[in-house]
């Protein structure tokens, strides 16, 4: 994926300048703070809160930040911008994300891109199904990385029992499944759980609503899914997994509200669910390719918008695959900041359920500096309520092989001690220096 002029002049100054000025959307004083507190043309430095000042766009005569001695600077609009530090963000001086945590990968083997999956290849990540340590793995990410949001992915094959056929429930296989929810809920009493549909927003290579299962039969699914859960507040139904090529973006709005008004309908009321778009739910294109205004039209039955959030995901490397051995972008010009202005505009709210990239340290530097625009402009505080990011789920543990390039698999030594991925311990996990904080503590 390309990258702009301008997302070269902010990558790494995102949250630091060593020399010169701050660049858009990059900090520029704050308690704490040591280093420009200037921006460069264009951009005013803000007071948001009394940890951090942020390079907005626009234009004003001067703007007053807060420093280290508490003294004043005037903000201006000097001619340079400094380069990289690639250092990580300062701890501490950022808003909270609500959510943070990883995908717990396993149940969703088999399925392809095409919606094609072999019920018989889901593997469920426990030992008592000879997968790996998941809850082993959950219990470590909360109680030692600070982690409270697991993603559980699962092919919809395997909820109904058939690889061709869409039909009830398989009541065999949701205990299963439900084993690894309750295991994700077992993990701390403040851990929430998202039901992930891994399906690409097809059954056996057709889509759904145009060609493939109905609307009908979808909302069959998610009503037995939610009647289920309906009683448990800390439940998030993750409505598909990356749609990617829909013809009609229209008809896959009605799709996803016929969803929503099963889960509703069958109790879960107030619950969270999340809105997938087009494009492998990219969030750089979530709004030029017309999910977001589609997606809009999505209503509770009350006609409400409540706990309807958007999903949307994002990778590091140069194609958005997350196959890459390098990152090359940290997503804030090309994704995250258009994203949060038509948000704010909007008056709603986005879950970065997948991201990610290889533990290699061009990947530690952009990742960190994504987290910390997202915590920027989290919905962590009621003083800042145009806050629109809910937070961000790391792509992946569970049943990977820790070779994986993606890999968030924690290693296990003597039973008892787990040891992170590079790009967990360095950035992701809330109780790294990156991201201490992150979730309010």
């Amino acid at each position: 994926m390309a990258r702009s002029v301008f997302a070269l002049a902010i990558l790494a100054v995102l949250l630091s300048s060593v020399r010169g000025q701050s660049a858009v959307w990059g900090q520029c004083g704050g308690e704490g703070w040591t280093g420009a507190t200037t921006c460069v043309s264009g951009s005013v430095c803000t007071v948001l809160n009394d940890f951090f000042s942020q390079c907005i766009p626009g234009t004003a005569a001067s703007t007053t930040v807060a420093t280290t001695s508490s003294a004043t600077v005037t903000a201006s609009a000097p001619k340079s911008s400094s380069t990289s530090s690639g250092t990580a963000p300062p701890a501490g001086t950022f808003g909270p994300l609500r959510f943070v945590g990883v995908n717990m990968a396993g149940m969703d083997f088999g399925c392809n891109s095409d919606g094609n999956c072999n019920e018989s290849a889901a593997w469920p990540p426990l030992l008592q199904y000879f997968g790996h340590d998941g809850q082993g793995q959950m219990n470590h990410f909360v109680a030692d990385d600070g982690y409270n949001v697991f993603r559980l992915p699962v092919g919809w094959q395997f909820l109904v029992g058939n690889d061709t056929a869409v039909g009830p429930v398989s009541q065999a296989n949701l205990v299963e499944y439900d084993a690894l929810v309750q295991a994700c809920l077992a993990s701390g009493p403040a851990t929430f759980c998202i039901l992930d549909i891994h399906n690409y927003a097809r059954f056996d290579g057709k889509i759904i609503g145009q060609g493939g299962p109905t609307n009908a039969q979808f909302a069959d699914t998610w009503g037995s899914l939610a009647a289920k859960y309906k009683d448990n507040s800390r439940i998030i139904f993750g409505i598909m997994n990356e749609p990617h090529d829909v013809p009609d973006i229209n008809l896959w709005a009605g799709s996803v509200q016929a969803a929503v008004t099963a889960i509703r309908n069958a109790g879960a009321t107030t619950q969270m669910i999340l809105l997938p778009g087009n494009n492998w739910t990219s969030a750089q294109t979530f709004v030029s390719n017309g999910s977001a205004a589609a997606l809009m039209t999505v209503v509770n039955p009350d006609g409400s918008t409540t706990n309807l959030i958007f999903d949307v995901h994002k990778y590091l490397d140069s194609d958005n695959s997350g196959t890459m051995p390098t990152c090359v972008t940290n997503n804030i010009d090309i994704a995250w900041a258009p994203l949060a202005t038509w948000l704010r505009q909007n008056k709603r709210q986005a879950f970065n359920t997948e991201t990610g990239g290889a533990n290699a340290a061009s990947c530690v530097q952009f990742m960190c500096e994504q987290i910390a625009f997202m915590a920027q402009n989290s919905d962590g505080t009621l003083r800042f309520p145009f806050f629109v990011f809910l937070g961000y789920v790391g792509w992946s543990a569970g049943n990977f092989d820790p070779s994986y390039i993606l890999s968030e698999v924690p290693t296990n030594t003597a039973g008892s001690t787990w040891t992170d991925t590079e790009l967990v311990a360095q950035c992701m996990a809330p109780k790294a220096g990156a991201q201490k904080g992150s979730t309010g503590e």
